[in-house]
């Protein structure tokens, strides 16, 4: 059964329980049941959006191990039978977060740093413990769940934000939490992971892990992450953490429980980041991922890409064609007067505003003062906070006639990239190896795909930062 229609079952369930308990007909009951959507709760609301933009995680194991742990933890819980929905979204970010209408969410990106079912199973235990303890009930309100899903909205179908998913998902709607409701939702997490029979030391590792990659994010992009829970506390809480797994142990089973599944198995294949800074070109489309854009260009022309600009070219026309991104003007212009005022562009003829999408934009010819020059374009587009410029040009005797309808439909072409394309264009996956006699994370390093920082976010990712090294025989996880 795929999640979808197991969150159907579950929200039909439960509409039908509460309208029963209400003593309402059976008729509302029949229209609730077959309008579905009518069920607004903030988890709920939240995981249709993700569903309509594509970015639930399309791996029925994942999700189906996820749910299988969080179910393991309910059982031992004072909502046990009560229904839970668990999704994996698919986004690199590392977060994880509750809704109080029993909604868990965890990101693929947070699924990457786990090394064992126990430190999910300690993650899940936390977020738990927050719908348990109604937090989000005072967190999340009807206005920052609508700042949400806009924000995730424009991030699944084209922004080039940088806002990512947790900051929009955290900093937005959970970040409500207080101190005193973490250390809550952290000693249930104690509770039941022990009760549950889950290694107790795990709560701790996966408190260190959220740790180093919150460091590593500090110390490469100069931005911590944003995990609301055992991330951003205080080192007294970190102490408290220490004691409230002492205090609990009293809780353990006699003896640890296996694990549902082999989480290493699981982990190798899983989709990891995105796509490569400079993009990617498939079929003639160049697509990029941090941008959320993609572009059609002429069939069989040779195209290259930088972290800003795209380039394209047909020898066999001496045509070129380019696109590059920029910030907005400071004053408020439309694209015709930021060609003419921001670019001081004073050679434009044949002009005309275009409406590509939700993006509006001008074109125009550029009057021609080479002779070997057949025809030269420009346009415009304002897109998603920024500004993209096109430029082209022909040599003679290149047909101007053609060029100028290529070089129109390379701009009336641009996109905001789907969730498919995004899966289409990035292959990459975690892998996981035995590490040799010799093996280090600067020699790991060279065989990824990973452009900036790969040895450090090997480190972190294997459990070894700031200074840690392999040893012959561990299982290291790689990106292939």
């Amino acid at each position: 059964m795929s999640p979808f229609s197991r969150v159907g079952q579950r929200i039909r369930k439960t509409v039908r329980e509460r309208l029963v308990a209400t003593g309402r007909g059976c008729l509302l009951a029949l229209c609730w049941l077959v309008s579905l959507p009518a069920y607004s709760g903030p988890g709920a609301e939240m995981y249709n959006e993700f569903l309509e933009k594509g970015i639930i995680y399309p791996d029925q194991a994942w999700q189906d191990y996820v749910t299988e742990v969080g179910e393991r933890l309910l059982a031992q819980s004072p909502h046990a039978g009560r229904a839970y929905t668990f999704v994996v979204v698919d986004q690199p970010v590392v977060n994880a977060w509750a809704t109080p209408d029993a909604y868990i969410f965890v990101t693929r990106g947070i699924l990457a740093f786990f090394n064992s079912e126990d430190e999910l199973a300690a993650v899940l235990g936390h977020e738990i413990g927050h719908v348990v303890g109604a937090h989000s009930r005072s967190a999340v309100s009807k206005q920052r769940l609508g700042k949400v899903l806009g924000v995730v909205g424009a991030l699944a179908t084209g922004s080039s934000s940088t806002i990512n998913l947790a900051n929009a998902v955290t900093q937005t709607a959970i970040a409500g939490y207080g101190r005193k409701q973490e250390l809550e939702a952290d000693r249930f997490g104690a509770e039941v992971v022990l009760k549950t029979g889950y290694n107790p030391t795990a709560l701790l590792d996966s408190i260190q892990m959220l740790r180093d990659h919150d460091n590593y994010q500090k110390a490469v992009n100069n931005r911590p992450t944003v995990y609301h829970g055992m991330l951003g506390s205080h080192p007294a809480h970190q102490k408290r953490l220490y004691e409230l797994v002492g205090q609990s142990q009293h809780l353990a089973p006699k003896q640890l429980n296996e694990p549902l599944r082999d989480f290493h198995e699981m982990l190798d294949g899983l989709r990891f980041g995105d796509d490569s800074a400079t993009g990617v070109v498939k079929d003639g489309v160049y697509y990029h991922g941090a941008l959320r854009l993609s572009i059609a260009f002429p069939k069989d022309w040779d195209i290259r890409a930088t972290p800003t600009e795209v380039f394209a070219r047909s020898d066999k026309d001496a045509a070129r064609m380019s696109a590059r991104r920029t910030a907005l003007p400071t004053e408020e212009q439309t694209p015709q007067e930021y060609l003419t005022e921001t670019l001081k562009r004073d050679d434009l003829e044949e002009g005309e505003s275009i409406q590509v999408g939700a993006y509006s934009g001008y074109i125009a010819s550029i009057k021609v003062t080479d002779e070997k020059k057949a025809l030269r374009k420009i346009a415009v587009l304002y897109k998603d906070g920024g500004v993209y410029v096109f430029n082209g040009e022909i040599d003679k005797p290149g047909s101007p006639e053609q060029f100028a309808k290529d070089f129109e439909d390379m701009v009336m072409s641009v996109r905001a990239m789907t969730a498919d394309d995004l899966r289409l264009i990035n292959k990459q996956q975690l892998h996981l190896v035995m590490a040799n006699p010799g093996d280090t994370y600067a020699k790991l390093s060279r065989t990824v795909p990973i452009r900036q920082n790969a040895e450090q976010l090997l480190r972190v990712m294997n459990g070894h930062y700031p200074n840690g090294e392999p040893r012959a025989g561990d299982l290291i996880k790689l990106v292939r």
